[in-house]
């Protein structure tokens, strides 16, 4: 190749030596090919902790970015011709120098691999946002497809709630990723991390978004289970750590906290997490209820509340209810609402909270109010006031 060609291929790689720095823990392979007229030299870039991990020439070396690039620019003089392809988690970027051209194609990478080797289910009678054909590889890992890439019978309402989870939070993680370089989500009872996955997929692969995802566990297998998942499927914009979030600093202050499921007051954890870390959205599918109803009482609903199932059930909406007033109070915008539909499961609830304000004098008189009415403060309240409270056993996510 020429000197004209050489410059701008050197343009051309400047900047995607820059894309292989900002986006290196989406990177997957460059692959490329040199030729000199019947002669091909082929070679190939992976990730490396380092930068990237060269093979070229029977040998393997360890180069930053630009140094790599730097490379293939010297290299061209000797060509006649270079072809060459970058991959990142759903992209892809193809190159063909001659003398004559530089052309550069994007694409997303692998869709029509995808679809050849993936069929759709039968069942697919809407559109999912997760689809079967293009998140093949992210479906069979968490055991939902088969592998002729047909969703399994007993996989089904799983794969439904996994879906129907994703369509709920999209609009609000559009609107969360606007005006920044990238989110930072933190996982709180992460349990094996199915939803973890499913929104990571779906923030870089489809939305495009930048993300970096903390899973956060008591349980020292389950954490383990993440990390080696994450491994086989390439997510390196995944952490998974074991400790109590009770005291427990991030690198980095997520802008979205998640809380799916965690049990009883593991869920109120999740909650004051968030609101110390002052993350701009906090999610969370509640559990089980029972810490309140071992304890409150209202004198005037007594009558009623003899029955135990009455009191139980009273208790799981005045313990949702007490977290949104408390997330009012700490200058959130709070909504609650289903779910799934309670035939699938009585623990349909989601509650979503905005982070608009400092705090609400308002809420908080109104808190104070509901304590004395109840006879007690819910575990969200002590937590945010610094009250001690033993660690309860170790709770995560029912998956």
């Amino acid at each position: 190749m020429n000197k004209k060609t050489q410059a701008k291929l050197s343009l051309f790689l400047s900047s995607l030596a820059r894309r292989l720095e900002e986006n290196h823990d989406f990177f997957q392979a460059v692959t490329f090919c040199f030729r000199s007229g019947q002669k091909s030299f082929q070679g190939e870039a992976a990730p490396d902790p380092q930068g990237v991990k060269l093979s070229w020439k029977g040998a393997i070396d360890v180069l930053s970015p630009s140094a790599f690039t730097a490379l293939l620019v010297d290299e061209c003089l000797l060509y006649d011709e270079l072809e060459l392809s970058y991959k990142e988690r759903g992209h892809q970027t193809l190159l063909r120098a001659t003398d004559k051209n530089v052309q550069v194609t994007n694409e997303e990478a692998d869709k029509e691999a995808v679809d050849k080797e993936v069929k759709p289910s039968s069942l697919l009678h809407r559109s999912y946002l997760i689809n079967p054909r293009d998140a093949a590889p992210l479906l069979k890992e968490l055991g939902i497809l088969s592998k002729d890439g047909k969703v399994k019978n007993d996989k089904i309402r799983k794969y439904n709630q996994i879906d129907h989870y994703v369509e709920l939070l999209a609009p609000d993680l559009k609107e969360l990723a606007k005006g920044r370089s990238r989110l930072c989500i933190a996982d709180c009872g992460c349990g094996k991390s199915y939803l973890s996955f499913v929104l990571n997929y779906y923030l870089t692969e489809v939305l495009k978004v930048k993300v970096h995802i903390t899973g956060i566990d008591r349980s020292e297998s389950v954490i383990a289970s993440s990390k080696a998942m994450a491994d086989r499927l390439n997510y390196r914009n995944m952490t998974f750590q074991t400790g109590d979030i009770r005291s427990l600093e991030l690198k980095e202050k997520p802008d979205l906290v998640l809380s799916l499921h965690a049990c009883d007051t593991a869920t109120d954890l999740a909650l004051a997490f968030g609101i110390r870390n002052k993350a701009q959205l906090i999610v969370a599918v509640p559990c089980c209820h029972a810490e309140l109803n071992a304890h409150y009482e209202i004198k005037e609903l007594q009558p009623l509340l003899k029955y135990p199932i009455l009191k139980r059930r009273m208790a799981d909406a005045l313990t949702d209810g007490m977290r949104c007033l408390i997330l009012e109070s700490e200058g959130y915008r709070t909504s609650i609402g289903e779910y799934i539909s309670p035939l699938e499961t009585p623990k349909n609830l989601m509650i979503k909270a905005y982070r608009t304000s400092r705090g609400n004098k308002d809420a908080q008189s109104q808190v104070l109010s509901m304590i004395l009415t109840l006879n007690h403060a819910p575990m969200l309240y002590r937590l945010l006031q610094g009250l001690e409270e033993p660690l309860p056993e170790a709770q995560h996510r029912e998956e």
